[in-house]
């Protein structure tokens, strides 16, 4: 009942979007699909009026995630994506253009082409590569229609995208040569110097006081300049973080709960094995919940902690040091064994696989007992006559890396080996041989050097991570809460900082699809809210994230479009100001001759010396391209002023020009110039985007309208 009388209620509501769209099919047929189609909502863009639907989008997403697994996350996979999609289709367009189209002739010859493909043994007779075995494969294949053949597809799909950016990059590059008297320009341009006198007055000369920039000036300025001042739609927040950390309380209890693990205790009559009296290591590390895992292998005095490397390696067996503080954990250890080992060791050796082992191949017989059987055998003969060592490896070993060289490994150290090898090669004397098993296979050894012996201890540590108590992380949960309940109540944010003695951090430019939040790393739930529709600039929310809680306030919003003059770097306004300062400086320069000139403007006459475009500084002015440029093509012995430069502006006289030696050939100079232009691939790609109508909402994917 309760739906009828909503229904009734809304009848007036529905009759009138009714009456509107058909109001709007009888002005215009046309908009009455519109008016009802969901086309629009699945779409995410748009390439020249090519629409990217949103299952399209999605497929590609997926295809590309399999691809890379999980080393990319989502908002990378997702702008990745995105590009690639716009870049297929504004190749395509640009051939279609051209005239020139890429079809299944063309990817199945960059099939055949590929050289894994050619070495692959299905498409292989008698050896050589058979077309026919690729065709009827990919035939069976697409018959099955399964997973296999959808992996092609995704497969095809790219190479054609690979194909079409190649020839439309080819067909480009060799249209993009050079003449030989461009090459002869560009020859004579760079040898070319010149010398003269200038006057150089410096934008710094006028002070900035006596200039304004206003708002309008800096609106007017990119107006003009459009194209290159577009920016994406962003947030800006400011928040403060409130991190949990362990108190100095909370250390000192956790330090006293480690020590009470050194001895035994008893707790309601029940006895507790303690580590100085434990035998069963990893039991006691289990039972005892330790934040260390159990490390058997011997250590040398630099792989200790150092904060008690003296005092553990001066302790005898059974001896326990700590607690102490180490990797953020309070330790202590038990030394368990002392002894000394070389640091390192040269040894020669004969792999034997068996079934199973990890250098086992298809043509592997053995099972591990035929081929410890085997590895026994070759010993007892290598031990009678150790010149057999090395044509035994050459014949038996399947570690191909070192059989040529008669099984030798040359020198290692203890942590290079598996722990079995190691164990064998480091506890054992100079000259011994023996029989191994590793996960490899089965190993003949031989120690063929040791040196540096060194004193190593083994250890048993058991740790404890120093982590907030329970009662740290509600205080600060409640501190967290306190703040944003303020806001809510009209606080303002700023001044409940100053009165918290918290520090604000501001986070500016957000994109839709960041996933990083500066300051804080990986926040996507914080970008996300600060675009979400319903917020307004001055929202605030709190967020849980790892280590501690964020308070965070929207504090500006930026529409894609022409970029805002609140966001408009700072060089603008230097660069404005310095338009500006030139009628102030050029009302100085007065007079036809350079003398006159300085004496107006307060300025000295300085000399330039043989300048050139190759390297276009002026000596104490700096980086002037525009003015050596002008130099270079200026008529002699005539006064040229006012000149704008990079730094200020100018006025000068040229006495002298040097023109390079004339070549006999300008070719060398002709393909250096036609390389440069033809390796400009990236620069062709950003110009065919810059000039195309690219609408981007991928946003809407993951749920951002505005």
């Amino acid at each position: 009942m309760a739906i009828l009388s909503k229904i009734r209620e809304r009848s007036m509501f529905l009759i009138l979007v009714v009456g509107l769209a058909l109001f709007a099919f009888v002005l215009d047929p046309s908009t009455i699909s519109d008016f009802f189609n969901s086309t629009k909502v699945n779409e995410i863009g748009s390439v020249n009026g090519e629409t990217i639907s949103r299952q399209e989008f999605s497929n590609a997403l997926e295809n590309y995630k399999q691809q890379v697994g999980s080393r990319v996350s989502e908002m990378q996979a997702a702008k990745t994506v995105w590009n690639e999609l716009v870049r297929q289709k504004l190749y395509k367009s640009q051939l279609e253009e051209a005239g020139i189209t890429v079809g299944e002739a063309d990817i199945m010859q960059a099939i055949y082409d590929s050289p894994n493909i050619q070495s692959d043994q299905r498409f292989l007779t008698s050896g050589i590569f058979d077309k026919a075995k690729v065709k009827e494969y990919l035939a069976t294949v697409k018959e099955a229609n399964g997973p296999e053949w959808k992996a092609w597809q995704n497969y095809m799909v790219s190479l054609r995208g690979t194909i079409e950016k190649r020839t439309y990059d080819n067909l480009v590059a060799a249209g993009l040569g050079a003449s030989l008297k461009e090459g002869e320009t560009m020859y004579m341009n760079e040898g070319t110097k010149v010398s003269g006198k200038y006057v150089y007055t410096p934008f710094s000369s006028i002070s900035d006081s006596l200039v304004k920039v206003t708002s309008a000036d800096i609106q007017k300025y990119i107006s003009e300049r459009a194209a290159s001042y577009q920016v994406e739609s962003s947030r800006d927040i400011k928040f403060v973080k409130f991190d949990v950390t362990p108190t100095s309380d909370d250390e000192e209890a956790i330090k006293k709960e480690v020590a009470g693990f050194i001895n035994n205790t008893t707790n309601n009559g029940q006895v507790y094995e303690g580590l100085k009296n434990a035998t069963d290591y990893e039991l006691f590390l289990e039972d005892a919940k330790s934040d260390v895992a159990l490390n058997p292998n011997f250590r040398f005095k630099v792989e200790v902690p150092q904060v008690v490397a003296e005092e553990l390696f001066a302790a005898k067996v059974g001896d326990v040091v700590g607690p102490y503080r180490h990797a953020n954990k309070f330790k202590i250890s038990k030394v368990t064994e002392v002894t000394q080992i070389p640091d390192s060791v040269s040894a020669n050796h004969i792999l034997i696989p068996y079934i199973g082992a990890g250098t086992a191949s298809a043509d592997t017989k053995d099972t591990e007992e035929q081929a410890k059987s085997k590895a026994d055998s070759l010993l007892a003969i290598i031990k009678k006559s150790p010149a057999k060592f090395a044509e035994f490896a050459k014949e038996f070993s399947s570690d191909k890396s070192n059989a040529s060289k008669g099984g030798e490994l040359g020198w290692f150290t203890y942590t290079t080996m598996v722990p079995e090898f190691r164990d064998f090669c480091f506890e054992n004397k100079k000259g011994d041989y023996g029989v191994v098993k590793t996960n490899f296979g089965i190993h003949i050894i031989e120690i063929k050097d040791q040196k540096n012996p060194q004193n190593v201890i083994k250890m048993v540590t058991f740790g404890r991570d120093i982590v907030p108590s329970d009662a740290t992380e509600n205080d600060v949960y409640q501190k967290s809460s306190t703040f944003t309940l303020a806001l809510e109540g009209g606080k303002k944010f700023d001044e409940l900082v100053e009165e918290n003695n918290v520090k604000a951090v501001p986070a500016v430019g957000l994109k839709a699809l960041d996933e990083n939040v500066p300051g804080l790393g990986k926040q996507r739930s914080i970008v996300t809210w600060a675009f979400d529709k319903d917020a307004k600039v001055g929202d605030t929310k709190r967020f849980d994230v790892e280590g501690g809680y964020v308070v965070a306030q929207l504090t500006g919003k930026t529409a894609k479009g022409l970029m805002p003059v609140s966001k408009v770097p700072a060089d603008i306004r230097t660069k404005i100001e310095n338009q500006k300062k030139v009628a102030l400086i050029e009302g100085k320069m007065k007079g036809s001759s350079l003398e006159e000139i300085a004496k107006s403007s307060g300025q000295s006459i300085r000399t330039a010396t043989d300048v050139n475009l190759q390297s276009p500084t002026l000596s104490g002015v700096g980086y002037e391209p525009k003015i050596v440029g002008a130099m270079i093509n200026a008529a002699p012995n005539k006064v040229f002023a006012p000149v704008v430069g990079e730094r200020g502006v100018y006025a000068f006289v040229i006495d002298k020009r040097e023109l390079p030696t004339a070549l006999p050939n300008y070719n060398t100079y002709r393909k250096r110039l036609a390389n440069e232009r033809r390796n400009k691939t990236y620069q062709m790609y950003e110009a065919i985007k810059k000039a195309s109508d690219i609408d981007d909402n991928v946003s809407s994917f993951y749920g951002i309208t505005e």
